[in-house]
This record gives C-alpha cells, structure tokens and sequence, in this order.
C-alpha cells in the first residue's frame, strides 16, 4: 500500500511538474505498465498544491492532435514526450528516447569538461555492449563514437542520434498514434475543452 502510494504520488508529481525523462525512469521498479490509464489520468489532472500562477500548462485538444502530424510535433511538447516515454514503457524500448534526450541534452554542452564527462556516462549508459540501456546501433556506428570518446564534441552522438529518432519514427512513434493511450489522450483533452466553455 505504501508502495502505490509513493508510486501514485511519484507519477502525479512527475506529470504535474513535467520531470525530466531520466528522472521517470529511476523508478522502475514501482511503475506498472498496465497501469497506463492511471498514471495518464494523473498526467491530465491539474495538481491543486500548486497556485494557479505556477500551474503547468495542460495539453489542449488542438495540442494532443498535432502529435499525430509528426514525431517533432510529439517530441517538442512537454507533455507528448512524457505521454510517448509511457508509451514506450508499455513495448519495453524506453532506452530509445532515454537516449535521444540525453543527446539533446549532450548537444547543448559547450565546455570540454562537461562534454567528456557526458560523452562517457552516455556511453555507459546506452553504448557499450552490455549497457544497461543499450540502444540498437551498427557496429560502425558505436565505433566512430568510440573513436570520438578522446575528443568529443556536440556532433559527437548526431549520427546515433539520427538513427534512433528514425527507428522511433518508423516504428514505436506510428503504433503509438494508433494506440488505446493515445485515442485517451485525445479524448480525455476533448472532454477538458468542453468543461471550459
């Protein structure tokens, strides 16, 4: 019971405030994935803790239906990378946008120290063979970033990246537009904007 708990407030917290993706994924072992109506009804409550000054922004109807035009779309709203790293949850790939966040974190890295440090933990995370979040890369692919590990630089993860992206959006990012979760985002953003006129 305490575990739910933690985990229901865990989750309310996190859609609440928008956490970001790796801090999602620390709790593993508390989130079920046949919970995903539960935790998508927290992500479109409003959390009345906050005032209505800091009160996040919701998606609208208008913001959950342009999700279904691109993967860019999807990714560059707050709330449809979270509603996708759910969904990704649900097919056991989360690694994949782990990962292309923390290259689009990686990219926005301007001192030399802070580059070698983040090029080895991305690495450890999602490169080498064995990582714990091994991402699907070619050989040729995990051998140039090696190579580029002594001197890395924001380009360093670009063409990993790129082939990450692509295998989300050919694959996870159109079951993601058909799925049960998706059809409840958008009629669940539906209902709130009927409730506001």
């Amino acid at each position: 019971m305490k575990e739910d708990l933690a985990s229901l407030s865990h989750w309310n917290m996190a859609f609440t405030d928008c956490m970001k993706l790796t801090d999602l994924s620390k709790d593993k072992k508390g989130m079920k994935v046949k919970n995903w109506k539960h935790r998508m009804g927290l992500f479109l409550k409003t959390n009345s803790l906050h005032s209505m000054k800091n009160k996040p922004h919701r998606p609208t109807a208008d913001d959950v239906s342009q999700w279904a035009q691109s993967l860019d779309k999807l990714l560059g709203h707050k709330y449809g990378k979270a509603a996708f790293y759910i969904f990704l949850k649900t097919e056991f790939c989360e690694e994949n946008i782990e990962f292309w966040t923390a290259c689009e974190d990686f990219r926005m890295l301007s001192s030399h120290q802070e580059l070698t440090s983040k090029a080895k933990s991305i690495y450890e995370e999602f490169i080498k063979n064995e990582a714990p979040k091994e991402v699907n890369l070619d050989f040729y692919t995990k051998n140039d970033i090696i190579q580029s590990l002594h001197e890395p630089n924001a380009t360093s993860f670009l063409a990993a990246q790129g082939k990450i992206y692509s295998l989300m959006e050919n694959n996870s990012y159109p079951r993601f537009i058909l799925s049960d979760l998706y059809k409840e985002l958008c009629a669940a953003a539906r209902r709130g904007k009927e409730t506001t006129r």
